[in-house]
């Protein structure tokens, strides 16, 4: 009896979501070219947060190397973003990365999914909330900021921030009491591309036209001197080494881990594969063209920053109206700082015009409180409440600097989800169907006699059912990502012993080396599922198992206090799904009788209606 319900616990944790068919006035039209895919792409990648980004990891973390930080983040967003190409090909339909997950891989993967995109956008908007206010405070002479400072002193922790950001609170909840019935606009997301790619372009000719190398390869000497001349030596960053890399390559790490935030938003190419009109050529085509055009401008503004103001000398939270101010005088300083405030104020319209509606759609199917789908007063939904109150805890008490780190930390997660997801979904026995279709069964259980025991190690159906814990350590690719997290906190603990010959620490990263290369060799050698994709991300697993190692070594980079927060809000996302949502759930109240024996598999109590 314990065997039935501990059977019919893992159930639930793998549930699939199964797609109802729509009616013919529902269903997209295909009308999206390339073209427009990277429109989309470029618009909702492009973040103002460069604006302040550029400077923070400059002045403090990586120095002119800042550049590679970009890169090093937007190769690993390319990968991952065409593992969410290959989500969405299993999908006959457009929808949220969320609504994927819950289709291909279960309700507790798709509530990690959604509990930490929420967490990445209200961060993010935020973030955006926080840098209008920054920007805005420096434009007017630091008014604001002396005013709070003295009226709403904060003596916390060093996380947080030094003053209650009042200003930024206000903007936020004006903002959401605007856009109240307001549809996120195509109009305005091409006027925030269009105002920011315009700044942008203005800071990256500045920067060729005004910068000077030496900033790039400066020394001690300078430092002396800028010391000498400076009437406040504390907003002075450190020296390093000096040089392009004055940090070293720790430096370009942590900037990297940071840098990835700055890249989100390329999921959204993977969901319009309904309405692509060559789902298979335009998507992968627009994720990668996308990503090449926001590298091209993160690349251009933190080279031009870093060529017109010594690195050390780089304002944190104001670097490019600064550096114009540096090298052109007031007036364009100015124009810089106002552009930049418009094209701040588009993007914060359209962020909280899109973050209520996660948290609607996962109440809606049971996993976060009913209750958030409710109307209530001046028509005033449920979900804009919770939004407001998170938006004004973020921005009122936390500063820029922990908001990205945290947010880093949130997109690198979901990286790692998708790339695991994409392993998982290619080594399902899916012989006897194709990608995940209207009215189709998702888990359909495969014929007597064509089991294969190795490819029976990478299916998760396959793997035992008593105990739960057994069952999921018996499947390679959980013992690779295991494996991975270790060697990956090995070299970001201890990164000089390994290095540098230490018997115990070289011999134990070798080993681990070389464990994660048989089962990744494990897993190719199995057969993968044949169904016919749009889209199937090459070279695999090599590929996802690369991805998830960076991904994984680059969250190792960040600081203890970050993963503490960030651990906080899993376990709130935790309770709530394990005390309410795995009982309240569509599925769930389909489907709610436990198994009649051990035997029976997963898929077998799939229900077959989409929830509504």
């Amino acid at each position: 009896m314990l065997g039935q319900y501990v059977h019919l616990f893992g159930e639930k944790l793998v549930r699939r979501r199964p797609l109802k068919p729509r009616e013919e006035s529902e269903s997209h039209v295909a009308h999206l070219n390339t073209f427009d895919l990277v429109v989309l792409g470029v618009g909702r990648i492009l973040r103002p947060g460069v604006y302040i980004l550029a400077g923070k990891v400059a002045k403090f973390i990586a120095g002119p190397a800042t550049i590679i930080c970009f890169l090093v983040a937007s190769l690993s967003t390319m990968l991952s973003g065409l593992y969410y190409a290959e989500l969405g090909a299993q999908v006959a339909r457009s929808g949220s990365v969320y609504f994927y997950s819950y289709v291909t891989m279960g309700q507790l993967h798709a509530f990690i999914t959604g509990w930490n995109s929420i967490l990445s956008l209200v961060i993010g908007t935020a973030r955006v909330a926080k840098a209008w206010s920054y920007i805005f405070d420096r434009l007017i002479g630091s008014h604001i900021s002396q005013v709070l400072q003295e009226a709403f002193p904060l003596h916390m922790p060093s996380f947080l921030a030094t003053y209650a950001d009042v200003f930024a609170l206000g903007l936020v909840l004006l903002m959401t009491v605007l856009v109240l019935g307001i549809h996120e606009s195509a109009l305005v997301t091409k006027v925030s591309t269009g105002l920011s790619l315009l700044v942008l372009s203005l800071i990256i000719l500045s920067g060729f036209m005004k910068g000077d190398l030496h900033n790039w390869q400066l020394t001690e000497q300078d430092y002396t001197l800028a010391t000498a001349g400076s009437n406040d030596t504390s907003r002075l960053g450190p020296l390093g080494s000096g040089g392009f890399a004055p940090f070293g390559f720790e430096g370009i790490l942590r900037g990297a881990a940071l840098c990835f935030y700055i890249f989100f938003g390329v999921h959204i190419i993977a969901t319009k594969g309904e309405e692509a009109l060559t789902p298979h050529r335009s998507i992968p085509l627009g994720i990668v063209i996308s990503l090449f055009v926001c590298f091209l401008a993160y690349f251009g503004v933190s080279a031009a920053v870093t060529l017109m103001v010594p690195y050390y000398q780089i304002h944190p939270y104001n670097p490019l109206p600064q550096a114009i101010l540096h090298s052109w005088g007031a007036l364009a300083g100015y124009v810089v700082a106002v552009g930049t405030l418009c094209a701040l104020t588009s993007r914060l319209h359209s962020a909280v015009c899109r973050m209520p509606k996660l948290i609607y759609e996962m109440a809606e199917d049971g996993l976060l409180f009913r209750g958030l789908t409710r109307i209530h007063w001046f028509l005033i939904p449920s979900s804009h409440l919770v939004c407001a109150l998170l938006l004004g805890v973020m921005a009122l008490l936390f500063n820029f600097t922990d908001l990205v780190d945290l947010m880093s930390i949130g997109t690198l997660l979901s990286y790692t989800l998708v790339a695991f997801s994409v392993l998982v979904l290619r080594t399902e026995d899916k012989t006897e169907m194709g990608p995940v279709v209207e009215e189709s069964p998702l888990e359909s259980a495969p014929e007597a006699g064509t089991s294969n025991p190795l490819k029976s190690l990478g299916d998760p159906r396959s793997w035992p059912i008593w105990p739960l814990e057994l069952s999921l350590l018996s499947s390679p690719l959980t013992r690779a990502v295991l494996l991975l997290t270790i060697l990956s906190l090995l070299l970001a603990l201890w990164p000089s012993q390994v290095f540098s010959g230490d018997p115990g620490f070289t011999a134990g990263a070798v080993l681990l080396l070389l464990l994660i290369a048989g089962i990744t060799a494990i897993i190719w050698r199995q057969p993968q599922n044949p169904s016919p994709l749009p889209f199937r991300v090459p070279a695999l697993p090599v590929l996802p198992v690369l991805s998830i190692f960076v991904n994984v070594y680059l969250m190792m980079q960040l600081s203890s206090v970050i993963w503490a927060e960030f651990g906080i809000w899993n376990a709130v996302g935790f309770a709530i799904y394990f005390g309410y949502g795995i009982r309240h759930s569509l599925e769930e109240k389909r489907d709610p009788q436990p198994p009649a024996s051990t035997s029976q598999t997963l898929h077998e109590h799939t229900p077959s209606a989409e929830s509504s």
